[in-house]
């Protein structure tokens, strides 16, 4: 028989009916396994037909499956059609002439299996199958469109299966309140309502709340609160995910869009298509000479047939739409900015309640205002009311998952329990009556806390789960209470609202204030998400510091110099100059516009700048290398500027971004050393300005990278021949003359390198003075414990003289070269010589080593039970 007159689905489900014979040994095919076929080989198809004719298909199929194993099962020869079979096609190619059409499809069979007079045809008219009720179902599901190609069957109630319907949505209550979007919808309504050209575009950033106006249209269609012609209309959303998704051939997608293009249009205006991220259609499904799916649409768009509403962002719409401008002139665009902080305020107190309901927690007002704020000022690369829902969300969340868990408290007690029954089992093989005896009561009297603690924990729990509980059952009667109007039922409606609703908001209210006495006595479990809450997530985010100081935070900021003291010794005012600023942002007093802190350190060779600068790093992060370091020398060229901010597009190492915007971007919270800055191009220093005034950098791909929450340390050995010569006739009576005098001359010689615009945006300007013999005596002590600690690492612990340790300084005071000659001594005389007497033996390795001088006035190495250290 020849089956090129079939759609390709139909001939699939022919070939499933063969197969299906063989798998059962029969090589008769039979019309009982061709309604096996059509079933298996088309879902969509037979699944409506099921639905529309309200027929259970899996009793369906248990009895179809009892025919198929009925028919005789034979072996050794070719398959073959037998005469019910025959009859099926004969009947289904009568059929597309009743329809006028030009294949026979998945349909024409089904109404040839049932048009039979053998087992299957019985089963499906003993399911409640007719040819009057199949045919009408079929003429529905095509919705008056022909079988004219071999795709056909894809291509029924299309927009069903490609789209998501918006009203039907809006009356279901999934959709989440729009406020404060009024003039966007205003605009879009205009636009809907004009007679040709009525397709609006939405454009702005990701996250201002494009998809939601268009959710907003959807309620306001579905509450009648539209312009009288737009009352009757449907929304409806394209998933070009379920569009794209299965099209094997080419040209399926296509025909699918075409599909969906059809539906719309024979509607005569009535449904209205979003096409959410509509720059995605531009250059889907086109192929080497092939029209992409934008073409598909501009006709239809062009004659006034197809209504719809595109959603994308400025960036894809410049880079896609624009440049067609056939396109483009086919929508009018509708500008959606980020709303101001205020207004993001208002729209999530409007949304609370979903996030309130679906977490089954409270959401303080002051969590609403902190989770925009905060924000606002420290997650600059996403845009409100984005990113302030996400902070919410997450922050009840976190609440969430914390009332599920067992509570700390209890979970201490248990271990400590587990802990000791362990002990006990330990004790009762070593037959130690009374020690057990202790064990077994103080066992006890954690079981009975246990259970206390369980008790109350599952108390807390039920109380905060019937709450939840009660805002579900208000939520659903107010949707209730909404539908029931809609349709007119007026004394529906009073009953919900004024009966129902008034009874469940009371007990709503007593489970609220049975939760608030408890709470009065202490509870384990915490069901409202506070502005604290929200800042441990930004915290978690950003690793900025945002969440409430703790009180040892507290008095670690207000001994911030004593803590930096620790490792840099003798420059009190740049350590001074570096602790306000940190306790300025600390408070949260620092201009949120600029930076936290910017600085230039001014000294020679070794005296500590770019030490203090990594006691900073070590103070805010735990660890001195988590710094953004450059180092200016290798920014001499005038070129080099783009290795900061990235290559320009075309040139090598375009997509990699620049070394300080990346940097940024990845640890927005960050300490930036800028070393030796005399010797970069003085290019350099104009992409630095707007830096230090506005906090902010563009990068070359035009991200802003955020530089609000860095401190941004320059160094520099500009006048360190000036400094040297000034201090060397330094004494006592003239340090503070010298010290200014110094000063002076340094910034003056520092305005002949550096421009007075970007020199004037620094905070402050530190001279670091060069370090005294008393200075370097307290160097040696700090390096001395770097040694100790590294050395205890491979086991080594080592003690020193006091005499040991003056030597050392004497030997290491160099006043040119700072206190590197100092690490170099150390390492000389305690790294090199320790190393040669522990390999000789001459000193144990597992015993503390102590470091003192011999008689001679040299260092020597003993083990401290042997000889004490004088």
């Amino acid at each position: 028989m020849n089956f090129n007159n079939y759609t390709v689905k139909a001939q699939e489900a022919v070939q499933k009916a063969t197969e299906i014979a063989g798998v059962n040994g029969q090589l008769g095919v039979e019309s009982g396994h061709i309604l096996k076929g059509l079933i298996e080989a088309d879902e969509s198809v037979s699944d409506f037909l099921f639905r529309k004719l309200n027929i259970n298909k899996n009793v369906l199929l248990t009895k179809l499956e009892e025919v198929i194993q009925s028919y005789p099962k034979s072996s050794g020869g070719s398959t073959f059609l037998t005469n019910d079979a025959n009859q099926v096609f004969n009947k289904a190619l009568a059929s597309i002439k009743q329809f006028g059409d030009e294949y026979v499809a998945i349909e024409h069979l089904w109404l040839g299996v049932l048009g039979g007079k053998d087992k299957a045809a019985n089963i499906l008219k003993d399911a409640g199958f007719n040819e009057k009720d199949l045919k009408a179902a079929i003429q529905e599901l095509r919705g008056g469109s022909k079988v004219t190609d071999q795709h056909a069957e894809g291509n029924y109630r299309s927009l069903e299966k490609y789209s998501i319907n918006l009203n039907k949505q809006a009356r279901a209550g999934k959709i989440d309140p729009v406020i404060g979007r009024d003039e966007e919808i205003r605009r879009l309504l205009q636009i809907l309502a004009r007679r040709t050209k009525n397709n609006p575009i939405l454009l702005g950033e990701p996250g201002v709340g494009k998809t939601a106006i268009v959710e907003g249209l959807a309620q306001r269609i579905v509450s009648g609160d539209v312009p009288e012609n737009l009352k009757s209309k449907t929304l409806v959303s394209l998933d070009m995910g379920l569009l794209v998704a299965g099209a094997k051939y080419k040209g399926e997608f296509e025909e699918r869009l075409k599909a969906v293009i059809k539906e719309v249009t024979d509607s005569d205006g009535e449904i209205i298509l979003f096409i959410d991220e509509i720059h995605t259609l531009v250059g889907a499904g086109g192929g080497e000479g092939a029209m992409d799916a934008a073409n598909l649409l501009k006709p239809a768009l062009a004659r006034g047939e197809l209504h719809a509403i595109g959603a994308t962002t400025l960036k894809e719409y410049q880079k896609y739409i624009e440049k067609d401008k056939a396109l483009e002139r086919r929508f009018q665009a509708v500008t959606v900015d980020e709303p101001s902080v205020q207004d993001a305020i208002s729209i999530l107190r409007g949304i609370k309640e979903k996030y309130e309901l679906h977490h089954g927690v409270r959401i303080k007002d002051d969590a609403i205002i902190a989770s925009v704020e905060l924000s606002s000022r420290y997650i600059s690369d996403r845009f409100l009311p984005d990113k302030a829902i996400d902070l919410m969300d997450e922050a009840a969340s976190k609440l969430r998952m914390e009332i599920d868990s067992v509570p700390e408290e209890l979970d201490e007690v248990q271990r400590k329990r587990l802990q000791l029954e362990i002990e006990r089992e330990a004790i009762r093989r070593e037959k130690d009556k009374d020690k057990e005896v202790i064990l077994s009561k103080e066992i006890a009297e954690l079981t009975e806390r246990v259970n206390e603690l369980q008790a109350q924990w599952q108390n807390e729990k039920a109380v905060i789960q019937g709450i939840q509980k009660s805002k579900e059952q208000l939520e659903q009667l107010k949707l209730e209470a909404d539908q029931a109007e809609r349709a007119g039922d007026y004394g529906k409606v009073a009953e919900i609202r004024y009966g129902r609703m008034k009874e469940a908001e009371e007990q709503l209210e007593k489970m609220k204030v049975h939760f608030s006495d408890l709470q009065d006595g202490g509870t384990m479990l915490k069901e409202e998400v506070s502005a604290e809450d929200i800042a441990e997530v930004v915290a978690k985010w950003t690793g900025i510091p945002v969440s409430k100081m703790l009180q040892s935070d507290r008095d670690k900021l207000l001994f911030l110099e004593d803590e930096l003291g620790k490792r840099v010794a003798g420059q009190e005012e740049g350590i001074q100059a570096i602790a306000d600023a940190v306790r300025r942002s600390r408070a949260g007093l620092q201009d949120p516009k600029r930076p936290i802190g910017s600085f230039i350190f001014l000294g020679t060779t070794g005296v500590g700048k770019t030490e203090l600068a990594k006691a900073l790093a070590e103070y805010l992060f735990n660890d001195d290398s988590a710094m953004v370091r450059i180092d200016m020398s290798e920014y001499q060229e005038k070129h080099a500027v783009s290795r900061l901010i990235g290559a320009p597009p075309g040139y090598v190492g375009y997509d990699e971004g620049g070394q300080l915007t990346e940097a940024v971007r990845r640890k927005p919270y960050s300490v930036i050393l800028l070393d030796e800055i005399e010797k970069a191009h003085p290019d350099v220093f104009n992409i630095l300005l707007q830096v230090l005034d506005d906090g902010r950098l563009t990068d070359n791909k035009g991200r802003v990278a955020n530089f609000k929450n860095t401190i941004i340390i320059m160094t520099s050995n500009a006048g360190a021949h000036v400094i040297q010569e000034n201090f060397a006739n330094l004494h006592s009576g003239n340090e503070e003359e010298v010290v200014e005098k110094t000063k002076a001359q340094v910034i003056a010689l520092l305005r002949q390198t550096i421009r007075p615009e970007f020199l004037n945006r620094i905070d402050e300007i530190v001279m670091f003075k060069p370090l005294s013999p008393k200075e370097i005596r307290k160097i040696v002590d700090i390096q001395f414990k770097i040694i100790q600690k590294r050395l205890e690492e491979s086991g080594i612990k080592i003690e020193s003289a006091d005499n040991a340790l003056d030597k050392l300084a004497y030997l290491g005071y160099d006043p040119q070269f700072g206190a590197r000659p100092l690490k170099r001594v150390m390492q000389r005389e305690i790294l090199n010589e320790l190393s040669k007497e522990i390999l000789s033996g001459k000193v144990k390795k597992d015993s503390i080593i102590g470091l003192s001088l011999d008689k001679e006035g040299d260092f020597q190495f003993t083990n401290l039970d042997e000889v004490q250290l004088s």
